[in-house]
C-alpha cells in the first residue's frame, strides 16, 4: 500500500494540474471554452465507467440522463434563480432520479439485455425532445444567463474565467467522489456482481439492488456533466440527449480504457482534442477517431492506460531486455502506422476536394501536392516500416516464449538404505502326539 500512494498523489497532482495550469497560463476564451468541454466530458466519461468499468453495464442511452439533468437545471434556473455554483446539484438530482426510474426496467438483467433497453430509453428521449418543446424547447432550446442568478460571494459567473473556474471546481470535486465510490464496499459489490452475479445471489445479496444503486449514483454524476455543460455553453439542446452523445462517452470511455480509474478521464482529452484542435486543421478528424476507436479494441483492449502501464511494466528495474525491445518495437510500430493512415487521410481528402479548394494541397505549410508521388511515397514507406518492426515485435515475442528454462538443480543423492535385519530361525516344529490305541471290538468282548 505504502508504494501505491506516491503513484496515487502523483496521478491527482497531474489531474488538477491538467484543469488549472492552462487556464492560468492561457486565460483566453478560445481555451477556456475547450478546457470547459473538456472538464464536462471527463466527469460524464467517469460517471459512464462506474456503470461499464465498475459493474459490468454497456449503456447506449447515458447522454439521455445526462441532457436530463440539464434540462431540469436549466428550467430551475430560469423559474426559481438558485444561485450558478449550486446548479449541479440540482442536474445531479435530476439526473438520479431519471436514472432510477429508467434502472428499474433496465437492472433486471446485464449483459445484452441492459444493453438494449437502455439503447430504446435513449431513443424515446431523443424523440420526445423533438416532440415536446414545452419541456425541452424544440429547435431553440431552453437557454439560460449565468450572470443573470443570484451572485456567490461577489462572483457574478458572466466572466468566462469565473465560469471555467466553477466547471473545474465541479470537476475535480465530482473526480474525487466518485474515486471515493470506487472504495466503497457497494463499488466491491459490484465488482463481484459484474464478475459472478450468481455467487452472489448465493451469498444473498440480490444483483439487481446492487446494478441499480450504480446506476443511480452514474446517473447523478451524469447530470452533473450535463448541468457543467449548460453553464459553459449557456444552452440545453435537443442534440444532448441525441445519440451521437451517447456513442461519443462510449468512445472515450472505451479509448482511455476502463480498466482504470483515470482511463476514461483520458480517453476525454483525446476525444475532445480531436473534435475540437483536429478539427479545426483537418476534415479527416472523424476518421482519425474511428481508426482510433478499432485499433483500441482490436489490438489494446485496455486502452490507452493500459498501454501506458504495459510500457512502464516493461521498463521497470530488472525487466528483461526482450520485454523492452518488444515494446519499443511495439509502440513504432503504432507510431509509423499512424504517420501512414494520417498521410494517407490528408492526400486522399485533398485530392477528393480539390475543385473546392482551388488546388489538391495538404498538410497545411508544407503545401504537399496530392497528385505528386511524393506524399504517397512517404504514406507506404511509413507503413512498411511499421509492418517491419511489427515483426520484428513478433520475433522477440516468440524468442521469449521458446527461450529454454534454467536448468533444474540437481537432485541430492540418495541415503543408503539400511541393512536389513537377519531373518529370526524358524521354530522347531513340535512332535506329533501318539495315535489313541483303538477301542476293543464288541463281539470280542461278548466272547
Amino acid at each position: 500500500m505504502a508504494s501505491r500512494m506516491p503513484n496515487g498523489a502523483l496521478r491527482w497532482t497531474l489531474f488538477v494540474g491538467c484543469a488549472v495550469l492552462p487556464a492560468w497560463l492561457w486565460p483566453q476564451g478560445a481555451v477556456l471554452g475547450y478546457l470547459a468541454q473538456t472538464a464536462a466530458l471527463v466527469v460524464l466519461a467517469l460517471s459512464y465507467n462506474l456503470q461499464l468499468g465498475t459493474t459490468g453495464l454497456l449503456s447506449f442511452g447515458h447522454a439521455a440522463v445526462a441532457g436530463v439533468g440539464a434540462f431540469a437545471a436549466a428550467h430551475w434556473f430560469n423559474r426559481v434563480g438558485a444561485p450558478l455554483p449550486l446548479l449541479p446539484l440540482v442536474g445531479g438530482v435530476a439526473g438520479a432520479a431519471f436514472g432510477c426510474v429508467a434502472g428499474l426496467l433496465a437492472t433486471r438483467r446485464a449483459g445484452t439485455v441492459f444493453a438494449m433497453i437502455t439503447l430504446g430509453i435513449g431513443e424515446c428521449v431523443a424523440a420526445a425532445a423533438w416532440s415536446v418543446p414545452a419541456w425541452f424547447g424544440g429547435v431553440g432550446g431552453v437557454p439560460i444567463d449565468r450572470a443573470g442568478g443570484a451572485p456567490w460571494g461577489g462572483w457574478q459567473f458572466g466572466a468566462p474565467t469565473h465560469a471555467y473556474a466553477l466547471i473545474a471546481a465541479w470537476c475535480i470535486g465530482s473526480a474525487l467522489a466518485m474515486y471515493a465510490l470506487t472504495r466503497t464496499p457497494l463499488a466491491r459489490l459490484a465488482n463481484a456482481v459484474r464478475d459472478n452475479p450468481a455467487r452472489v445471489a448465493a451469498l444473498g445479496t440480490e444483483p439487481r439492488h446492487v446494478r441499480l444503486a450504480m446506476v443511480t449514483c452514474a446517473s447523478f454524476f451524469a447530470g452533473v456533466a450535463g448541468t457543467l455543460t449548460l453553464i459553459d455553453v449557456e444552452i440545453a439542446t435537443p442534440d444532448s440527449v441525441s445519440m451521437a452523445r451517447s456513442a461519443i462517452v462510449l468512445i472515450a470511455a472505451v479509448i482511455g480504457g476502463t480498466g482504470t480509474f483515470f482511463g476514461p478521464a483520458l480517453g476525454a482529452v483525446v476525444l475532445t482534442a480531436l473534435s475540437v484542435v483536429v478539427a479545426g486543421v483537418s476534415r479527416a478528424w472523424a476518421l482519425y477517431l474511428g481508426v482510433l476507436f478499432v485499433a483500441v479494441v482490436v489490438a489494446a483492449p485496455r486502452g490507452i492506460a493500459g498501454v501506458a502501464q504495459a510500457c512502464a511494466h516493461a521498463w521497470r528495474r530488472g525487466a528483461p531486455a526482450v520485454e523492452r525491445w518488444r515494446m519499443l518495437c511495439g509502440v513504432g510500430a503504432g507510431a509509423f502506422w499512424a504517420i501512414a493512415i494520417v498521410c494517407a487521410a490528408e492526400l486522399g481528402y485533398a485530392w477528393r476536394f480539390a475543385q473546392d479548394d482551388g488546388g489538391g494541397s495538404a498538410f497545411g505549410v508544407w503545401r504537399i501536392d496530392a497528385d505528386a508521388p511524393a506524399g504517397w511515397a512517404v504514406a507506404a514507406s511509413a507503413a512498411g516500416i511499421g509492418m517491419l518492426l511489427w515483426g520484428w515485435r513478433a520475433r522477440l515475442a516468440g524468442r521469449a516464449h521458446d527461450a529454454p528454462d534454467a536448468p533444474d538443480a540437481p537432485d541430492a543423492p540418495d541415503a543408503p538404505d539400511a541393512p536389513d535385519a537377519p531373518d529370526a530361525p524358524d521354530a522347531p516344529d513340535a512332535p506329533d502326539a501318539p495315535d489313541a490305541p483303538d477301542a476293543p471290538d464288541a463281539r470280542e468282548d461278548g466272547r
